[in-house]
């Protein structure tokens, strides 16, 4: 099969969590800590990021977060494409930051 910029898929997982209590602190961080087994990347704080190599994958890695949601606390889970994400722009401060390299890709005969 051949490598398309529009099948392969990103999928972002943003989310705002309470930190009030020890529970919640705690409910948090098991949040974040699985994202990262799952092969998520922290883009910022709140914001984390996915690549698959298919949409099929994609279905996978969304139900996976379902699954991960905590009791309290708001998450938002989008998909993207990655001809959609080349278009993505980095700034830290006012200088823009280069893309992120892509992930390493293995094609098959």
């Amino acid at each position: 099969m051949e490598l398309n910029g529009y099948r392969i898929m990103w999928i972002f997982v943003f989310f705002d969590l309470p930190t009030e209590t020890k529970k919640d602190r705690h409910n948090a961080s098991k949040f974040r800590t699985n994202l990262l087994k799952d092969g998520f990347n922290m883009m910022q704080f709140s914001v984390y990021m996915r690549h698959c190599a298919s949409s099929e994958s994609a279905d996978v890695h969304e139900k996976r977060v379902q699954q991960l949601l905590p009791p309290f606390g708001k998450v938002s889970v989008l998909r993207i494409t990655d001809k959609q994400f080349g278009n993505i722009m980095n700034f830290w401060g006012k200088a823009e930051v280069p893309k992120p390299p892509g992930p390493v890709q293995l094609e098959l005969f």
